[in-house]
């Protein structure tokens, strides 16, 4: 118990301290996240609206793969990831294994089931109201894109934050195709990872709490914006 209150006491004097290594671990984890939850929110967000709106043959099929992704383990999105970009791998030449950019890769893999699979269930829950009005008002199909996300935007946006959530607390993906590398690839996740292996506990609390304060974040701001809906 002593040693606990020992590793909390010294994980809160290295994030008062602004521990140069920390810092630069929290940054790095906040850039992948942001830019892998940017890019899987357009592309997450066009598909939920495509697939809701228009009418097309492979509808159904496309929906159904949404769906089977959204429950992609990560580890495995990595190693789909790590085959692709290996040395032996078809992008092998573009020497972005153990790089961010292919760990954004990875997280985009992951965050686009889950943005546009959750953004459909929204859809066809909460703007079946909102389609049937359009349907009968025989509305223009850039009218329906614009007005089914104005009426729906801060259930979208809030399911932009869930993606969000997923990508800053990732570890399998991130590690398997990041190789956790110092100054280079080494995240929140993978740094705990690491500093617990090794039995540096305060390094591993400090970041624990940052994460801990940024998930909070987010689920407030989640909450917010679904009582806004």
């Amino acid at each position: 118990m002593k040693s606990i209150w020992q590793g909390i006491i010294g994980a809160f004097n290295l994030i008062l301290g602004f521990d140069r290594n920390i810092i630069e671990i929290v940054l790095l984890s906040l850039y992948v996240s942001f830019m892998s939850t940017i890019i899987s929110s357009i592309i997450g967000v066009f598909l939920s609206l495509f697939i809701t709106i228009e009418d097309f043959k492979f509808n159904k099929g496309l929906k159904g793969t949404i769906n089977t992704f959204m429950a992609i383990p990560p580890v495995v999105a990595g190693l789909l990831v790590y085959i692709i970009f290996s040395k032996s791998g078809p992008f092998g030449s573009l020497g972005l294994l153990f790089t961010p950019t292919v760990m954004i890769i990875a997280q985009i893999i992951i965050l686009v089931p889950l943005i546009a699979g959750t953004a459909i269930n929204i859809i066809n829950t909460k703007g079946s109201i909102i389609l049937e009005e359009l349907n009968n008002l025989n509305a223009d199909k850039k009218s329906r894109y614009t007005l089914l996300f104005r009426e729906l935007k801060f259930n979208i946006i809030a399911t932009v934050f869930l993606g969000f959530s997923r990508a800053i607390s990732e570890v399998g993906a991130v590690m398997l195709v990041g190789g956790n590398i110092e100054h280079k690839t080494r995240v929140m996740t993978t740094y705990i990872v690491l500093q617990t292996n090794m039995g540096n506990f305060e390094e591993a609390i400090a970041v624990g709490i940052i994460l801990l304060c940024i998930s909070f974040l987010v689920n407030l701001l989640i909450s917010n914006l679904n009582r806004e809906s």
